[in-house]
């Protein structure tokens, strides 16, 4: 069905308001979704502080185009939808990750990351990405082990010694 051309140059507005805030972008095909897995998706987005945007290949390109985003834009194949990622980066491509491994009704295509285009392999791979609570108690472990290691090294000669006691006493 054909779109006006104040409908096109309302999406192209609704667009390139919605990349200039992203921190990241991701292509999906979401051929073959139904109405109440695409709600489903459209709601877990919101909730991780996502937008699912549906828009013509086209005006997509033409928006990029303007942007002057590195790279090449990946192979958009299918029916496509955008989804800007505004808050954790992460946490929207681990949905959108785990959404395609469940339904085999979405396919990740590739996105936008710090500034350039990249392929489905990256957004793979920042898929397996722990969460920011994870990695910061990842990093506070790091931190802590030398003093854990220390208390460790230093109770050693008293517990030796009351070990060696014990010997003699059986």
């Amino acid at each position: 069905m054909a779109i006006t051309k104040e409908k096109k140059e309302k999406i192209l507005e609704e667009l390139k308001g919605l990349l200039k805030k992203a921190k990241a972008v991701v292509f999906v095909n979401f051929h073959g979704l139904g109405a109440s897995l695409s709600h489903e998706l459209r709601r877990l987005m919101t909730k991780e502080d996502a937008k699912y945007f549906v828009a013509k290949k086209t005006l997509i390109k033409k928006v990029f185009g303007e942007f002057g985003i590195s790279g090449e834009i990946p192979n958009l194949d299918g029916e496509v939808a955008l989804v800007f990622e505004q808050g954790e980066v992460t946490a929207p491509i681990k949905i959108l990750s785990k959404f395609e491994k469940d339904t085999k009704k979405v396919g990740l295509l590739g996105g936008v990351f710090e500034g350039s285009f990249v392929g489905r392999n990256v957004i793979i791979q920042l898929s397996e990405i722990p969460s920011r609570e994870v990695l910061l108690g990842q990093f506070l472990n790091v931190i802590s082990a030398p003093r854990q290691q220390l208390v460790g090294v230093l109770q050693a000669p008293v517990r030796d010694f009351i070990s060696v006691l014990r010997q003699i006493k059986n």
